[in-house]
This record gives structure tokens, C-alpha cells and sequence, in this order.
């Protein structure tokens, strides 16, 4: 068995649904212990995501952010369950939450608690909006942070309706920052000896998305909207649809129009240059759409690369999932078969060569491993839980 990157770094693991979820399953993926606690009897909200899952055992959000972790589900409010969860807590490297800010603090288990009892202990933290100001204590959830940032009214194209993006961005991104903050404060501990509080929140992912659009607006007060360039869309087919970006060529509007067997509109004064085109790009859109739509789509593909204009057709997720792409890529995990059938999830888009990705652990019910961890302390199991 290979030698993980974070073998020996133990996590005590309070979040749930997204943004800390995926940030543990990252950690455990590259060999960390990840105890997740849970309220007993209850457990992760996402557990109970899908009503066509009524026990809550096999569902597939669960299981897609909780690979290779421990389940401890614990009644919090009784003494000896507390006192469980801080005698796991002077042997952790570092506990994750993403509760509004204070609940942490309300349990005992607030940074400043741990510290002293844990020197060393990394206290990570993922909230809606921060730790202080005006939104601190709003509930944190990815579509309002995609509205509250700007993020939901960028369209490539004015006319259409302000809608919600349907993947949480936020959740991944915040949870993805988060991973890099811990590792970070590893490194950090490694050289001073010392922990501390890390925190992330959706609210700043998003901004932080947003880098190049937002100096842009800062510093030359423009709007930088890469979809909305002229020779860039997405456009119906005979059978589906196909994205072109006409970008990175000295002149991609001659070659598409090539690839269309249309004549050069690139002569032409009205569209000779970027600021030309841009001016007119409602009118170089509608010559296009009109002509994709006369051939399928694996036609207009051959034809724009045969030009070298970048190209893709516009697939469904199901279709993805099936390309041999996705496999090669190492991108599908099996983790053993439940009464509803197989658990097929995504795996890291992390490809390490000394160190891959496997499912060690799969899903855990909850509760699972209550007796291997509440026996590393001497508690009684019936105590705790």
C-alpha cells in the first residue's frame, strides 16, 4: 500500500452538507483519519437530501462527500459525549466546522478552548459570509452567495433572465480554499510548532473567482466579461449544439468564417477589428447561428478544427460521465454495493503518481464506528452516544 501524503494527520470532522464535507473528503482521500461527528440519531443534513431515500443510508449526496471517513454520532448535549469529543480533540491535528459563527464557542469547542488544551491543533473554520461584519450571523448557503457577489447577474449575454448557477460553485470553491488553508497551517505548525485558526467563506470564494473581472473593474472601471466576446457562443445544430471561442489567433473571425464556407467578414470595415466586433457582435452572432444551424454538430466540430478554432460539443452530465475521457482521467470510483445498488462516485481531479486516490473506507452509516473510536479512550459506548 502506497505511503499517503497526510497519513498520520488526524481530523475531528463537525460539518456537514457541502462546503466541509468535500474539504474532509479531500484530506481523507490523501490519507488523513477523518472522524466525522454527527447528532445521534440524525446525522449530516445531506443524509436525509433525496426524499426517494427514506433512511437516509445509501444517499447519493452523502455518500459523494463522505468517502473514506469514520462516523461518530454523539449527543453533544450529554457530559460524557463532550467529554469524548475533547479527549479526541487533544490527539487531533485539526477540526473542521462550518457552523455560523459562535456555535462552536457554545459547545466549548471554540478556538480558544482548544488551543490550550491542543497546542498545536489547526481550528478551521468554512462560514456563509465571515467571521465578523454585518452578514457574521446569515445563514450561509452557495446560492445566496452567489447573489449577494455579483456572481448570479454575470450572463454572456444581457438579454437573459438573472438565474441561479445549478452547481454549487460556492460549496466547492470555499471548500477547495479551505483544503489549501489546512495544509498550509500544516506547514506552518511543521516550522513554528504552533496551530491556529484557519477560516474561509463563501461569500469570499466567490469574490475571489471573480479576480480578473473585479481589477478590471477597479482599476479601468470596464466590465471584463469573457462569454460575452464576439466571436465566442454557444449555438444550436441540426442535433444539438456545439461552444466555439474564437480567441488566440491573429485572425479567428477569416477562419470561422472559413470553416463556415461563408465569405470573410474580417474584410470588411464594419468588422475589421475586436472593438469593431464588439460593437456589432448581436449581428456576427446571428450570421453564425444561422449557419450552425444547417449541419449536426460532429460536421460544424471537424469543420472549426480543421481551422484550429477551439470547439466543444455541449454534452449533458450523464454524457460526460460516459466518456472514455472521464475514465482515463481516473475519475470514477466504485465503493461497494448497497440494497439500492452500486456506489459510483467522482473521484479527485488530483492525479498524484506516488500517491492515487482509492475508496479505503466507504461511506459510513452513522454511527458506524462509535465502538473502534469511543474504545480508543476507555468511554462506554452507551454513555457517549
Amino acid at each position: 500500500m502506497s505511503i499517503l501524503p497526510l497519513d498520520g494527520i488526524r481530523v475531528v470532522d463537525f460539518t456537514q452538507v457541502m462546503l466541509g464535507p468535500c474539504c474532509t473528503q479531500m484530506l481523507a482521500d490523501y490519507g488523513a483519519e477523518v472522524i466525522k461527528i454527527e447528532k445521534n440519531g440524525i446525522g449530516d443534513l445531506s443524509r436525509w437530501s433525496l426524499g426517494s431515500d427514506p433512511d437516509g443510508l445509501n444517499n447519493p449526496v452523502f455518500c459523494s462527500l463522505n468517502r473514506n471517513k469514520k462516523s461518530l454520532a454523539l449527543d453533544l448535549k450529554q457530559k460524557d459525549a463532550r467529554q469524548a469529543v475533547l479527549a479526541l480533540l487533544e490527539t487531533a491535528d485539526v477540526v473542521v466546522n462550518n457552523f455560523r459563527p459562535g456555535v462552536m464557542e457554545r459547545m466549548g469547542f471554540g478556538y480558544e478552548d482548544l488551543k490550550k488544551l491542543n497546542r498545536g491543533i489547526i481550528f478551521a473554520v468554512g462560514t456563509g459570509f465571515g467571521l465578523e461584519g454585518p452578514y457574521q450571523h446569515k445563514g450561509g448557503q452557495d446560492i445566496l452567495a452567489q447573489a449577494l457577489t455579483g456572481v448570479m447577474r454575470r450572463k454572456s449575454d444581457s438579454s437573459h433572465p438573472t438565474s441561479i448557477y445549478a452547481t454549487p460553485l460556492a460549496d466547492y470553491s470555499a471548500g477547495m480554499h479551505l483544503v489549501q488553508g489546512i495544509l498550509l497551517a500544516l506547514l506552518h505548525r511543521q516550522k513554528t510548532g504552533e496551530g491556529q485558526q484557519v477560516a474561509v467563506s463563501l461569500y469570499s470564494s466567490m469574490l475571489a473567482m471573480q479576480m480578473q473581472e473585479s481589477a478590471t473593474h477597479m482599476m479601468r472601471g470596464k466590465d471584463l466579461n469573457w462569454g460575452a466576446f464576439p466571436l465566442t457562443g454557444v449555438f444550436d445544430t441540426t442535433d444539438g449544439a456545439l461552444v466555439m471561442v474564437g480567441a488566440f489567433k491573429q485572425n479567428p473571425l477569416q477562419d470561422i468564417c472559413n470553416a463556415l464556407e461563408i465569405e470573410d467578414l474580417s474584410a470588411m470595415p464594419e468588422y475589421e477589428d475586436f472593438d469593431q466586433q464588439m460593437l456589432r457582435r448581436s449581428a456576427l452572432q446571428t450570421v453564425f447561428r444561422e449557419n450552425f444551424a444547417k449541419n449536426t454538430t460532429a460536421h460544424w466540430l471537424r469543420r472549426l478544427e480543421e481551422v484550429d478554432i477551439l470547439c466543444a460539443p455541449v454534452r449533458s452530465l450523464p454524457e460526460a460521465l460516459q466518456d472514455e475521457q472521464t475514465f482515463i482521467n481516473k475519475m470514477i470510483l466504485e465503493a461497494g454495493e448497497t440494497a439500492a445498488g452500486p456506489v459510483r462516485l467522482i473521484g479527485s481531479p488530483i492525479d498524484m503518481s506516488a500517491a492515487p486516490v482509492s475508496v479505503r473506507l466507504a461511506p459510513p452509516t452513522l454511527g458506524q464506528h462509535n465502538e473502534e473510536i469511543l474504545a480508543e479512550k476507555r468511554l462506554v459506548r452507551g454513555n457517549a452516544a
